[in-house]
């Protein structure tokens, strides 16, 4: 197999992998509220926000792979507590997990940048993306079709659901030994043997990649992708089930939405990775999903009750400025997910081609940050109504683009002065 080939079938793995992991991780957090009475992403988060500081310096000393498997199973061991779950295993898995997020999530960026190249990293993102995203396509829709019109869940049926949840999370963690150590043109910070001497500067190079021009404009967008994660993935699955002009089974468009949420960001991700044209460069599909976003967060404006994110368990009768409208509600699902996988895609192609060397590091810096967004969106979520969240977001997101647009020129001028330096 052809060096190009063989990062290729990389990527496509690692999507796989975190696909089944993922699907296992996403049905079991769409069913944990019906199970348990105390909430875990605010623990998730925060000790995930917390550990990316550390997570570059475990990827360096134990490598991507072996820190993949090893975090998927921190995963793995999260969804099994589930099967007889109690108080104190629960905290204790939701900081493990917290913390084998981080590595993950950091040990994947690395994965991708070093098999990818300039031309390659945006079909690369792209591909990993849309694979990944099916998870939230798989894990909805078992929850849909098998739990619709149950009011309760035996312990029996409970049992059975997570265990195999467990079983196909495990599936993925194994799948990333079927990762092969690519043929790179030059050493990679996780390829080198010294891993004393790498541990010890890896820290500081985080630190260091953290007051970049470029890791600073990339904040922006960054931050925005982290407050419109808690948004799409929380708060607006919550808006569409407190609606009871929507009908009695307003609670069951919740994992439709899930499921529209899933294609759209498979889509983008399949389109961004299949058609990747780095003549046109990023800016424009970025430009795209904030235009995407902004068409959503105006429809959800006009048709979705501003009480709705602090409507209690029975719904609010209230609504905005239109009749509600199922069909345009789960309009807007799509919406949210394809705009998602426009900002994301692009953040990790830019990341990856401008810190390929210091992929690990720079991939934390990344999660540090959207972490950190995340868990304050979480803070807020049920708060704020939802005409102010939706404020803040349409502002972020502009903020985002801009700054956004700001780093990719920056990318094309540094491009274009190597190019000169060669001829």
């Amino acid at each position: 197999m052809t060096p190009e080939g063989k990062a290729l079938s990389n990527i496509v793995i690692l999507g796989f992998g975190f696909m089944l992991m993922f699907t296992a991780f996403q049905t079991c957090g769409n069913i944990e509220v019906a199970l348990v009475s105390f909430p875990s992403m605010s623990i998730i988060y925060g000790v995930f926000s917390a550990s990316n500081l550390v997570a570059p310096s475990v990827v360096a000393v134990v490598g991507p792979q072996l820190s993949m498997f090893f975090s998927g199973l921190l995963y793995s061991a999260y969804i099994a507590m589930f099967i007889q779950p109690r108080v104190w295993s629960f905290y204790t898995a939701s900081v493990l997990v917290g913390f084998g997020a981080a590595v993950l999530w950091t040990a994947q960026g690395n994965v991708l940048a070093i098999n990818s190249t300039d031309t390659t990293i945006g079909r690369n993102s792209g591909i990993f993306w849309a694979l990944l995203q099916f998870s939230l396509f798989f894990g909805n829709l078992y929850i849909y079709l098998a739990w619709q019109g149950h009011d309760h869940i035996s312990e029996k049926d409970r049992q059975t659901v997570f265990i195999s949840l467990t079983v196909i999370s495990l599936i993925g963690c194994f799948l990333f030994f079927l990762i092969r150590k690519p043929d790179p043109s030059e050493p990679t910070p996780s390829e080198t043997s010294e891993a004393p001497l790498h541990t010890e500067s890896t820290d500081m190079k985080a630190c260091k990649l953290s007051v970049t021009k470029e890791m600073m404009l990339l904040c922006l967008p960054i931050m925005y992708t982290g407050l419109e994660l808690t948004f799409y993935s929380g708060v607006y699955g919550t808006c569409i089930g407190a609606m009871t002009r929507f009908g009695h089974n307003a609670k069951g468009l919740i994992g439709i939405s899930g499921i529209l949420i899933g294609v759209g960001e498979i889509l983008g991700g399949g389109v961004f990775g299949i058609l990747n044209n780095n003549r046109l460069g990023r800016n424009p599909v970025v430009l795209l999903g904030l235009l995407i976003h902004y068409l959503a967060f105006y429809l959800i404006f006009l048709n979705i009750a501003p009480d709705a994110p602090q409507a209690p368990e029975e719904g609010t009768d209230l609504q905005a400025y239109m009749t509600p409208n199922v069909g345009v509600a789960l309009f807007c699902s799509f919406l949210l997910g394809l705009g998602d996988s426009c900002f994301n895609t692009q953040l990790l192609s830019i990341i990856g081609f401008l810190y390929k060397e210091d992929s690990a590091p720079a991939f934390a810096v990344f999660k540090f940050i959207q972490s950190i967004m995340a868990a304050i969106a979480f803070s807020y979520s049920n708060v704020l109504q939802l005409p102010w969240q939706l404020l803040l977001l349409v502002v972020t997101g502009f903020m985002g683009t801009l700054s956004f647009f700001l780093a990719e020129w920056l990318v094309v001028a540094k491009r274009r002065d190597s190019d000169y330096d060669s001829i």
